[in-house]
């Protein structure tokens, strides 16, 4: 299973967005250049604009706006790439060296800023207040899920609900509004809107549960990043979260200690402690869970390749490595 597999149906779309993408990356601001480029040029699976291509087929879209809608996604989740990384003081995104690293945090939230507002100004463009409404309303989500991770940081008594809540706001949102959006350009029954939108929130769902499974399980070179950094960052994630939960009294102190403190140093300690208990079976099992509900939304569409497309996507999200 591979994304070219998925991308097949909507090929030739792909490519007109990452054409509008680096036309619309266009700036007489030098350093808004490099940087734009740098991080979308970066490797990236470009997961969320091809859920809208391919929602938008699925649907039975057969115009050119969705080209759009792509991108604009893909601007705006670029933008929060790059303020997440200096919030979180990443180093390495996708095997590189992050944006902030290489040209300064200030630099790279100004650039994240010119990205949201090019977003915006595409978002015009398209001339419909319906995708107005639902990007803006996003984008809002997005915030209030960074909010809420960054109020549960250092506080091991998160639990599995408030961990929930983040990663639907801050993850799902996007994955739900896109898939949306080319549900809205197909002008579909606001039944079968509503399904395809729980779909993409249900993707998400799944994609960020492996993202966090991940992250105590591969090696950087898999992962793309350096392996614990939601530790260093004081993220309790749910690996940690059902570690804590079902750990022996030694474990759940270790990871405590952590979460408050930081601890990349006693990565080695909190890998054996995690992978002694069930938590990433755990993570990844109900990260199949929110898979399978995906699909299920699926059922309301007519069976067609971009419709496989998006079962196999639900597939991808839970069995990738990287």
């Amino acid at each position: 299973m591979d994304l070219s597999t998925i991308r097949h149906p909507v090929a030739e779309d792909s490519k007109a967005v990452d054409a509008l993408i680096l036309r619309r990356l266009q700036s007489d601001v030098v350093l808004i250049n490099q940087i734009g480029h740098y991080i979308v040029n970066s490797g990236g699976k470009r997961l969320r604009p091809l859920s809208v291509l391919l929602s938008a087929r699925a649907c039975g879209y057969g115009g050119d706006r969705h080209i759009d809608l792509a991108a604009i996604v893909e601007f705006i989740h670029t933008a929060t790439l790059l303020h997440d990384d200096v919030v979180d003081a990443s180093e390495l995104r996708r095997n590189r060296e992050t944006a902030n690293v290489l040209w300064g945090n200030d630099a790279s939230v100004l650039v994240g800023d010119f990205l949201y507002s090019r977003s915006f100004e595409m978002m015009v463009d398209v001339g419909s207040m319906r995708v107005m409404e639902i990007l803006a309303h996003a984008t809002n989500r997005i915030s209030e899920g960074e909010v809420l991770q960054l109020l549960n940081a250092r506080d091991p008594d998160t639990d599995e609900s408030r961990y929930m809540e983040v990663i639907t706001r801050k993850t799902a949102t996007l994955f739900e509004a896109g898939l949306r959006l080319g549900a809205v350009l197909a002008e579909v029954p606001r039944e079968v809107e509503d399904a395809v939108a729980r779909y993409g929130l249900y993707l998400g769902i799944a994609f960020q549960l492996i993202d966090d499974a991940l992250d105590y399980s591969v090696d950087n070179e898999e992962l793309g990043k350096n392996v614990g950094d939601d530790l260093d960052e004081g993220k309790p994630t749910l690996p940690l979260i059902r570690a804590m939960a079902i750990g022996s009294p030694e474990q759940r102190a270790l990871l405590r200690e952590v979460i408050e403190h930081g601890g990349r140093d006693q990565i080695d300690a909190v890998v054996a402690a995690i992978a002694s208990t069930d938590a990433i079976d755990y993570t990844a099992q109900l990260a199949q869970t929110y898979a399978t509900k995906a699909k299920q939304e699926l059922a309301v569409l007519e069976r067609s390749a971009a419709t496989e497309s998006l079962a196999t996507m639900a597939d991808f999200a839970v069995s990738r490595r990287y």
